[in-house]
């Protein structure tokens, strides 16, 4: 009996050891300052208890200085290089807030170490660097998601319910996303920032790369990740005083073999705005704004939804709380922040690019 009690007792310390080990905060480093979105991601991670902050990877002297004094930060938390932050300390994640051209390069030393990424909208400069960032993910056997704030969007997370679970507006037709704001200069974003977003080697492009990443991958989402067949793209810069190098409107076209969509993005709205709108052969669903949503079958009126704090019980509403589920196993990138989703994505952006450049629709190529 003595023995039977032994195990019994040693059994119960394995659980508890296990269970605090799954509750013990996930170890987290942040690689690159250049996006102003960082800021607000570091106060939120700050915030939480499931997250510790380990270290920020960052070369750049000047941004070390404005984010130490920012956070009151020492200096000594912050590092040159991946390798110089993982010979000190453990990591578990890294969430990546570099140019975008930087994203191939940050995704590999993760991989490298065989680090979780989250990593800022796009995916990647080009399908080139894309590719590049697959490979990586897949020989190493990491995870990554792509952030989208579009992601956490009470509205769109519905209107996907309401499309494919419930298949409730038949099936979609024609799907539009107008995503964009004033223009990063008067949307008050930082020098640094502004500096490399509006330069087309280092971004990838201005509005139709900054803003046609949510409706390519939005649009790729809803369509159950197919390709589009073809790709038709007009861009204008229509404030080329202040975007000399990259253009500030774009309009995408997608076909499908049964559905168009309808990518919009702009620098030169009056305000934010990340909208969708989804017409089945039925009816229709519009996500207009984070909480808000419009719903109409044919033949009935239009019923509007208000849904401020409505969620699934257990469902994921922001990036922390998924990256650190996705890191623990409990879930797996999915939807829109999935390498899947983001691949196609790219190609829809790079095939846009082309279109602009040969001013004709762009077919893309049979997948091998």
């Amino acid at each position: 009996m003595k023995k039977l009690a032994g195990i019994v007792l040693l059994c119960l310390v394995i659980h508890q050891v296990l269970a605090e080990d799954v509750k013990s905060p996930v170890r987290l480093a942040i690689i690159g300052l250049d996006h102003d979105a960082v800021g607000d991601f570091i106060s939120r991670a700050r915030a939480r208890q499931d997250v510790q902050l380990v270290g920020i990877v960052e070369s750049n002297q000047a941004l070390v200085t404005t984010y130490a004094r920012l956070f009151n930060l020492s200096t000594n938390f912050f590092y040159p290089s991946l390798g110089s932050l993982t010979a000190r300390t453990s990591v578990q994640a890294a969430a990546v807030f570099t140019r975008t051209c930087d994203h191939r390069g940050a995704v590999e030393s993760c991989a490298a170490s065989k680090i979780d990424v989250l990593l800022e909208k796009p995916l990647a400069v080009n399908l080139n660097d894309a590719l590049a960032i697959s490979a990586a993910v897949k020989n190493s056997g990491i995870q990554i998601m792509v952030d989208y704030e579009t992601s956490w969007y009470s509205s769109i997370a519905t209107a996907y319910r309401i499309v494919h679970n419930q298949h409730a507006v038949g099936d979609p037709r024609k799907i539009i996303v107008i995503a964009g704001d004033q223009g990063p200069k008067d949307a008050g974003c930082s020098d640094a920032f502004l500096a490399w977003l509006t330069d087309p080697a280092l971004s990838g492009g201005g509005a139709l790369t900054d803003f046609g990443c949510y409706g390519a991958d939005l649009i790729t989402w809803f369509m159950a990740d197919q390709r589009p067949q073809t790709v038709l793209a007009q861009s204008a810069n229509l404030k080329s005083d202040v975007y000399p190098r990259v253009e500030d409107e774009a309009t995408i076209l997608l076909t499908y073999t049964n559905a168009q969509g309808i990518i919009q993005a702009s620098w030169n709205l009056p305000f934010s705005e990340r909208s969708l709108q989804i017409y089945g052969n039925t009816g229709y669903v519009f996500a207009p704004e984070m909480d808000l949503l419009r719903f109409r079958l044919a033949g009935t009126p239009e019923s509007e939804l208000q849904l401020q704090g409505q969620s699934d019980p257990g469902t994921l509403t922001d990036d922390i709380s998924c990256l650190v589920a996705m890191v623990r196993g409990q879930v797996k990138p999915s939807g829109p922040s999935s390498l899947q989703a983001n691949l196609i994505a790219t190609e829809i952006l790079d095939a846009a690019r082309k279109s602009i450049e040969l001013r004709k629709p762009i077919k893309l190529p049979e997948e091998q």
